[in-house]
């Protein structure tokens, strides 16, 4: 990329740090010379001065595992070599790689040698020491209370049948905060759910727990909303930055009886081998007082888990009453509604029936994150995502890219996706510039559902307010007072895409009420065609859904 593309880049190169997503960025640089005598790809045009800045890597340097200026182009292997090494290794995030035109300009007498991956390999992932996996064992055996958080440990596929396994022997809940990745299975009795950590949110096991497993996860409460027992016994475990200093998050503090750096399917190996055998005193699963919590346990976590259930599926089929006498046009659908009817339509519509891995679901919700992880209940690592950061507008771009993507594994491994589904908020869907995004799936023939919820503005500014002043004069307004309001004439977000898509795409607009495509029966008949548009036609679809304003 150009430097001021890198520029334009940066809440991308935001969310691979904080997502922990290996990626190799190069960018140019002006010439630093003004003649073509003295160098080749000498300056030669009038931006060349106004874009070039004292130091380039400054700006994303915090973001990066590793930052180089390529100086020769008989080093270029190496430095790639070098940068790919550092970015797949633990913590694995960005590497940054520049060079001034001149070297990349400048002309080589023998091929340059190809880079010998093997030679690079990252850093193999590493184990809890035998004290620590006993110490971890030991408490969460005699526990009468346990409780697992995690936000990102599904990266890793082969992590989750440990935490499955782990969480099943000893019937410990699990809950995801803030997730980016599919870390347990949504029918598991032992799941507990997924929080984003507003007031009241979180997990009703947190305040009860008296031992919490904390893995891979960079935020498992806020101490000013929700928090754990003084009592309760801590151990924190992360593959490469327990302490989150790489990924640089500024002041981080949990208190811990123990910190680990410990790849996540390695650790819990370890400590189910010791939970088997029995810790230092002897104690395992056939002492008939901890045999008996565990079964106790068990029992109430289903008992939780179908509660938890039948309330989901209570919230979906309860659609919104319209008052014909009303003059303002109000929503007939909601969140649980919009996404209950989606996942459904999906499992009848694709020829895998919406087999985990051959949909994909790309979540960008927003203020609505808890929810849609909620009703997509999904089961397997890989079949939902988020970005792992906060910087807004990656959803659209990231469709295009993982349909490619999924070409590739196709060609590979014959499986591919039968259907990606970005489900974004209308203002998510603003900052994803949809005129460029579809255009690129149009070009790149990337077809992909988009479900906007359209709430009519930016609601997440109006939840932080009300978290400070909950009863403040902006409690009372409207979000066209608030100004993050996008009414009253919203832009047609679906006709955006149809437009910068020279009509490839497809799109309308549902659950507005006095039209024809509102409540249940509109909600049902748009997503279909939706679902049937990108499946059959093999074009983009975008159903837009507006629900109750903010």
């Amino acid at each position: 990329m150009s430097m001021l593309v890198l520029k334009r880049s940066q809440g991308a190169i935001h969310n691979v740090d904080r997502g922990r997503t290996p990626v190799l960025i190069y960018a140019g640089a002006s010439a630093s010379s003004t003649d073509n005598k003295e160098l080749k790809g000498a300056r030669n045009e009038w931006i060349m001065w106004m874009q070039d800045v004292p130091d380039q890597s400054a700006i994303n340097r915090q973001y990066m595992r590793y930052t180089a200026q390529i100086s020769s182009s008989s080093t270029v292997s190496q430095y790639v070599g070098r940068a790919l090494q550092v970015a797949t290794s633990d913590p694995k995030g960005p590497v940054y790689l520049w060079a001034r035109r001149e070297v990349m300009e400048e002309e080589v007498s023998q091929p340059l040698k190809p880079l010998e991956f093997q030679r690079w390999p990252a850093i193999e992932p590493n184990g809890l020491s035998p004290t620590a996996a006993l110490h971890i064992a030991s408490a969460l055996l005699t526990s009468k209370y346990p409780l697992i958080i995690t936000s990102f440990l599904g990266r890793n596929l082969n992590a989750v049948p440990a935490l499955i396994a782990l969480s099943t022997l000893l019937s410990i809940p699990v809950v995801s905060t803030c997730p980016s990745a599919v870390n347990f299975p949504f029918s598991h009795p032992f799941f507990a759910g997924v929080s984003f950590l507003a007031p009241g949110a979180h997990t009703p096991h947190l305040p009860a727990a008296d031992t919490i497993l904390i893995i891979d996860c960079d935020l498992p409460w806020i101490p000013a909303n929700n928090a754990p027992s003084p009592d309760a016994r801590v151990f924190v475990l992360d593959g490469g930055d327990p302490l989150k200093t790489t990924t640089s998050t500024g002041f981080w503090h949990v208190s811990a009886e123990m910190m680990c750096r410990a790849d996540a399917e390695r650790a819990l190996e370890q400590i189910i081998e010791v939970v088997k055998r029995g810790d230092e005193r002897g104690r395992n699963l056939d002492d008939p007082a901890i045999s008996k919590d565990v079964v106790t346990r068990g029992r109430s976590l289903k008992v939780r888990h179908e509660e938890m259930v039948r309330e989901l599926n209570e919230a979906e089929a309860a659609y919104p009453e319209v008052h014909s006498e009303s003059d303002v046009p109000g929503a007939t659908i909601t969140v649980p509604n919009i996404l209950g009817v989606l996942r459904k339509v999906i499992q009848h519509a694709t020829s895998s029936h919406g087999h985990a891995l051959r949909t994909l679901f790309l979540n960008e919700s927003i203020s609505n994150y808890q929810t849609a992880w909620m009703h997509l209940r999904p089961e397997v690592s890989g079949s939902v995502i988020s970005s792992g950061g906060s910087s807004l507008g990656w959803a659209l771009a990231a469709a295009v890219g993982a349909h490619i993507g999924g070409e590739i594994k196709e060609k590979k491994e014959g499986r591919g996706y039968d259907l990606i589904v970005a489900i974004v908020g209308d203002g998510s869907y603003m900052f994803g510039v949809p005129s460029s995004a579809y255009w690129m799936a149009q070009k790149y023939k990337t077809p992909f559902l988009t479900i906007i919820l359209n709430n009519g503005g930016w609601k997440s500014p109006k939840l932080s307010m009300l978290g400070v002043h909950p009863d403040g004069h902006g409690s009372r307004a409207t979000g066209e007072k608030l100004t993050v309001g996008f009414g009253p004439d919203c832009p047609d977000y679906a006709q955006i895409a149809v437009a910068s898509s020279a009509g490839w795409a497809w799109g309308k607009r549902v659950g507005v009420a006095g039209t024809a495509d509102s409540g249940k029966e509109g909600l049902n008949r748009v997503i279909e065609q939706g679902v049937k548009i990108v499946l059959e036609e093999r074009r983009c679809a975008v159903v837009d859904c507006v629900i109750q304003s903010i």
